[in-house]
């Protein structure tokens, strides 16, 4: 098959975002299929060492250049287009023509914009990252109360023909994420398990995640509730650090309260080192004892079901995983190597079990990731459920 997919390496080039997008290429040309990677977000793009946006693209396609062939795909076609016009990579006719054979459009997080020149592929699919965010915009145009910028994306979504989402416990009792009128396919975040080898070392000591303290996107409002980030979750676990011997470490981007969780006995470290490239984020999470973190406050009320891509790797490191339960606990095995928490108790219970037996544990987070995440898995899955 010929596949598009879009993404958002280039506009944010940062180690976990290069992972998680490209994950998607490298799996499907493990698969067979030819890919053309395609971005065109209608952003400037972010240096992340200055944090700001430029119109300097050069340092930016570069990075996705050596991502691509970091990945052993320097042959992959991509093109990137800037919201001056300005196409990078291939020539636009050259895009027109890949898209209009193609069998799908993959449009990974609502990333691309989609102009006339993409369209013409068998299946245009939608694939929902953010669930709570995306469907509080559906809803607020539903109800008559949506922003000129909230109704351009509820356009965008609805002129895709085939939908998914990682809020994975949609229709469950207990999830109160919205379906909009639209039939949402559940998938989740592939991985190429051949490029995160286990890195099982039980000198670790600490725990450590990566997390943006707070977004700087509006929280989505949903029937007048209005829900929050990360930020939110991670304070009702501020004394975690005095109720466990386990060392917890976050990487922090994003002005948080730096000094109060120390004070707490948290570890904080800068993010971006740890995920300046795909290396570094890579090196960074496999160097850890596991992963302990909290989820934005809107998967967890709203009991999405949404599974970090992070934790997914940690995961396939043989890294144990200790993390919020947004719902996800009724969608994967948990216990051993993958462990959910709701409650202070949950959280420290789960950290001792872990310690308690290390190795088991390691050995388990690796299983639990070829037997859920694997990458033929997943997107054979998202293929046929495309109608491909």
């Amino acid at each position: 098959m010929r596949i598009v997919v879009t993404g958002l390496v280039a506009t944010y080039p940062l180690g976990g975002v290069s992972w998680d997008y490209l994950a998607y290429v490298d799996g499907f040309r493990h698969l067979g299929h030819e890919v053309l990677y395609l971005e065109d977000t209608g952003a400037w793009f972010y240096h992340p060492a200055e944090q700001t946006f430029s119109a300097d693209a050069a340092p930016n396609l570069r990075y996705l250049a050596e991502a691509l062939a970091a990945l052993g795909a320097a042959d992959v076609g991509w093109a990137v287009r800037g919201p001056d016009d300005v196409s990078h990579g291939w020539e636009p006719a050259a895009v027109q023509r890949f898209c209009r054979s193609a069998d799908l459009f993959l449009n990974l997080s609502g990333s691309c914009w989609l102009r006339d020149e993409y369209r013409g592929a068998r299946r245009t699919a939608y694939l929902d990252s953010d669930p709570g965010y995306t469907q509080a915009k559906l809803w607020a145009a539903e109800h008559g109360c949506a922003t000129a910028d909230q109704l351009f994306s509820v356009d965008l979504i609805r002129q895709h023909d085939c939908f998914f989402t990682f809020a994975e416990h949609l229709g469950a009792p207990d999830c109160r994420v919205p379906t909009c009128g639209i039939e949402w396919k559940p998938t989740r975040q592939p991985v190429v398990l051949e490029r995160w080898p286990v890195a099982l070392d039980a000198a670790a000591r600490r725990f450590t995640t990566v997390m943006s303290w707070r977004q700087e996107t509006a929280p989505p409002v949903i029937d007048g509730v209005r829900y929050g980030a990360k930020d939110a979750e991670f304070l009702r676990f501020l004394d975690l650090p005095a109720r466990t011997p386990s060392q917890l470490e976050v990487a922090i981007a994003g002005a948080a309260p730096v000094e109060l969780l120390s004070a707490h006995g948290w570890r904080v470290v800068e993010a971006y080192p740890r995920s300046a490239t795909m290396a570094d984020y890579q090196r960074y999470l496999q160097a850890s004892r596991g992963e302990w973190s909290v989820a934005k406050n809107a998967y967890v009320a709203l009991r999405s079901g949404w599974f970090s891509t992070r934790s997914a790797v940690y995961l396939a490191s043989g890294k144990p995983v200790v993390v919020q339960d947004t719902g996800w606990s009724a969608h994967y095995p948990s216990g051993e190597g993958l462990l959910p928490f709701d409650s202070m108790e949950d959280a420290v219970a789960a950290l001792a079990a872990v310690e308690g037996d290390y190795r088991r544990h390691g050995e388990a987070a690796r299983a639990v990731a070829e037997q859920e995440l694997a990458a033929p898995a997943v997107l054979e899955r998202l293929l046929r459920d495309a109608g491909l």
